[in-house]
């Protein structure tokens, strides 16, 4: 399975090796990019003979992370520890979104991708737009009133400043999952990246240019020996960010490493860096763009998320180990109806691909879903935090390392 995990092109066909039939969706944003959204909405095996319209199903929506699509939450080995799947089986209708830029949004109706313009978008440009506009698709095709949201790593931080910036949004939204949560990281650990990057942010453009980053690792990908692709993938991960992927088995990163890499803004980048050196979850700084003198601390302040206006009820799952995450930090900038749930051994990526996600994180985000899905008596598999078995019996379906 592993190997063609690999090898799969597309989010179809990697929904295929696991006996799944996506549809997929294209919604307009307000600003001229067309996104591509997926939608798992039947079980294995099965087709929805009409697709496109409403299933009646309580509907999910899940959003990746930096430099990622969609295909990050289906390039699992095991179809029992890929959310999505998991998820269809419990009787969710499942949507997937793609941010702009990447391999499925690729496109707008004013700028070609080899135009700098294409590519002149940060987080900003993601709240504004590609959230909002994707879940009100979403919701328009199936009917629901609401959705739940499920997020991993910048997926979360977009959600988060969706959230704020747009009051309605609240009430469209039932439920906030926040897996591997993104606020205001404290840094890298590649100590003179970081330093250097957090001084002028702005360097990335000198060394990455105003387009797409790291557009080269397609290439890379495409030549090395996949066990040696891994080995790099690892390698970066330890210096850049010391998260060591122990939780993740040597032919799942061969698999799922072949589909981390997306297209994605150098601009996006650069507004983590500006996140970063502030130490707040600000809005993209374009100020920094020229020699501004600041005669004082109180002469500009950018504009910040407001975060604590977020009503929607949020459940954080991040790993104890994950250096990205400061939760004390993370839960003063959030509203105090917040839950944060502490995944222990767990870093980063581990809480998409680890070995265990299945006992783990799986279970944690069933029970946040069932507890404030609407639409309760849709729903099969987990009850009352109770994992119902083929032959009647019944197991707790939460792990109990937590």
């Amino acid at each position: 399975m592993a190997d063609q995990i690999l090898h799969a092109r597309d989010f179809g066909e990697l929904c295929a090796l696991h006996g799944y039939m996506p549809e997929e969706h294209v919604v307009l944003t307000k600003d001229g990019y067309l996104l591509g959204l997926h939608r798992i909405s039947s079980k294995k095996g099965q087709q929805n003979s009409r697709p496109g319209i409403s299933t009646g199903k309580p509907v999910v929506y899940l959003h990746h992370g930096l430099l990622m699509n969609s295909e990050v939450w289906v390039c699992l080995t095991d179809a029992e520890r890929a959310l999505p799947f998991v998820l269809v089986e419990q009787g969710f209708d499942v949507w997937l979104g793609n941010n702009r830029g990447n391999k499925y949004s690729k496109k707008s109706i004013h700028h070609g991708p080899n135009s700098t313009k294409f590519w002149d978008f940060s987080i900003d440009d993601f709240a504004w737009h590609d959230i909002p506009d994707s879940i009100q698709y979403i919701l328009d095709i199936t009917k629901a009133p609401k959705l739940s949201y499920v997020g991993f790593s910048q997926g979360t931080a977009q959600a988060f400043a969706a959230l704020s910036i747009h009051p309605q949004l609240n009430e469209k939204i039932n439920v906030f999952i926040a897996l591997a949560p993104a606020l205001s990281p404290a840094g890298l650990s590649a100590s003179i990246v970081d330093g250097l990057m957090k001084s002028s942010p702005t360097l990335m453009f000198l060394f990455f240019g105003r387009k797409s980053i790291l557009s080269s690792a397609t290439m890379w990908q495409s030549i090395l020996y996949p066990p040696i692709f891994a080995k790099v993938i690892d390698v970066s991960l330890i210096w850049m960010f010391n998260w060591h992927n122990r939780n993740i088995t040597p032919s799942q990163k061969i698999a799922a490493y072949a589909h981390l890499y997306s297209f994605a803004s150098t601009k996006s980048v650069v507004h983590w860096f500006q996140i970063m050196r502030n130490g707040a979850f600000l809005m993209y700084d374009d100020e920094v763009m020229s020699p501004v003198v600041r005669t004082s601390v109180s002469s500009y302040r950018p504009a910040r998320f407001p975060t604590k206006n977020i009503a929607t009820p949020i459940v954080l799952l991040y790993g104890d180990r994950d250096s990205l995450v400061d939760i004390d930090a993370m839960m003063s900038q959030l509203p105090e109806h917040t839950e944060a749930r502490r995944l222990h051994s767990y870093e980063h990526i581990d809480i998409l691909w680890g070995k265990d996600v299945d006992r783990d994180v799986i279970p944690e985000v069933l029970d946040a879903l069932k507890r404030y899905c609407e639409d309760k008596d849709k729903l099969s598999g987990i009850v009352n935090g109770v994992k119902r078995t083929g032959d009647g019996t019944e197991t707790d379906g939460l792990s109990d390392s937590f």
